[in-house]
């Protein structure tokens, strides 16, 4: 599967596009990666193979010698193989309808009409007469991704029009997320003129963002996009101070408004505090920065034994027995869903695991988790009750 990354890449378009200095910004900082990015390479390059082996474009063979190279797991495996039929589902859709439909997996998309140098890779794209249907697999188990006007899967709908459209007079796109870790599969459906118009709006905003003196401007796609600058950047300092002082207020004093539009930043206010430390113990660290009024020092620590092996030895050797210096614990229901595969899991343990109700919480009205009553309303429905036994 394709690995190089375009400067202003598709999957960043969400943070340049609404901040185009934040291209300059970022530049600034080298991307380490994670174990999560590489966790979710891999999950992708399973898939992809999955995919070219049900379409026949390799032979078992081929997928046995391949797949083998790869560092998966039960629940990769379940996960990629839910996408697959998902894809297989959808192209089956589009081909009763089209004989000639076509399915591209790892397809590079050419982006480059809109985005200078521009390029990204569709997981899967297919294409029939007046319809194209793009999946993205998102195999993080974090923030439920959304597929409702997501400008990844839009500007790859794009490169995939300027690669199909004239030979399938498409009309309509359908763009789909697929998330499996997190049950999350949404789809968006738009008109191909709609497209093309946020793609000319789209080509001014990648011209912008490539100007040496793009400014920044902070949002939430700060925070959901990860941005690295963040520790660094005014207009997302500027933010979080503007709200920080409402720390000073007594929450009675606040009004409604206040208190939502604190509520609704609390954690990105966590996070941003986290953020500067952590850039600021770095520099200091790594390149003698100094900040007034700290200094660096050793950290607290807590005792830790040097070899395990070796106490309990000394230890039973002077009388002890293992009840007395061992702990055995149950694995967590994650751990061990993931070591049985979900599959398993479920077969086994049918009946021995539980979910309780979740204490209230409050969060945003885009949430899909459905409204809990409210004290009035679940006042009324103790009262229904009551009358109803008499």
């Amino acid at each position: 599967m394709p690995s190089e990354h375009a400067r202003l890449s598709a999957s960043g378009s969400k943070k340049w596009l609404n901040c185009p200095g934040s291209l300059r910004l970022e530049e600034q900082f080298p991307d380490g990666g994670s174990g999560y990015a590489a966790e979710g390479t891999t999950a992708h390059a399973l898939a992809e193979l999955k995919l070219l082996a049900a379409t026949g474009h390799i032979t078992k063979e081929d997928f046995m010698k391949r797949t083998s190279e790869l560092e998966t797991d039960a629940e990769m495996d379940e996960y990629t193989e839910g996408y697959k039929d998902y894809v297989l589902e959808r192209f089956a859709a589009v081909s009763a309808e089209c004989p000639d439909a076509k399915l591209s997996v790892e397809e590079r998309l050419e982006l480059s009409e809109y985005v200078p140098d521009g390029f990204g890779t569709g997981d899967a794209v297919i294409v029939g007469f007046h319809v194209l249907e793009i999946i993205d697999l998102k195999y993080g188990r974090g923030v439920p991704v959304s597929a409702q006007d997501n400008p990844q899967l839009m500007l790859y709908a794009l490169g995939a029009l300027t690669r199909y459209d004239w030979l399938y007079d498409i009309r309509k796109v359908r763009m789909h997320i697929y998330q499996p870790r997190i049950d999350n599969i949404d789809m968006c459906e738009k008109d191909v003129d709609e497209l093309y118009m946020w793609g000319s709006w789209v080509k001014q905003r990648a011209k912008l963002a490539l100007k040496k003196n793009a400014e920044c401007a902070a949002g939430d796609y700060c925070d959901s996009g990860f941005c690295k600058a963040r520790p660094i950047c005014r207009a997302y300092n500027d933010e979080k101070q503007r709200l920080a002082y409402l720390d000073f207020k007594q929450p009675a004093e606040l009004s409604d408004d206040e208190i939502a539009e604190v509520i609704g930043k609390a954690d990105e206010l966590a996070k941003w505090a986290k953020l500067v430390s952590e850039y600021a113990l770095s520099q200091a660290v790594n390149h003698g920065a100094k900040y007034r009024g700290f200094k660096l020092a050793e950290g607290r620590s807590c005792r830790t034994y040097t070899d395990e092996a070796a106490v309990t030895e000394r230890l039973e050797n002077a009388g002890c027995s293992e009840d007395d210096i061992i702990t055995k614990k149950l694995k967590g229901i994650t751990e061990m869903e993931k070591l049985l595969g979900k599959k398993r899991f479920a077969e086994l343990l049918d009946g021995l695991v539980i979910k309780p109700t979740g204490k209230p919480v409050l969060v945003r009205e885009s949430d899909k988790r459905p409204e809990l009553n409210t004290s009035d309303t679940a006042k009324a429905d103790f009262e229904d009750i009551i009358n109803g036994g008499k």
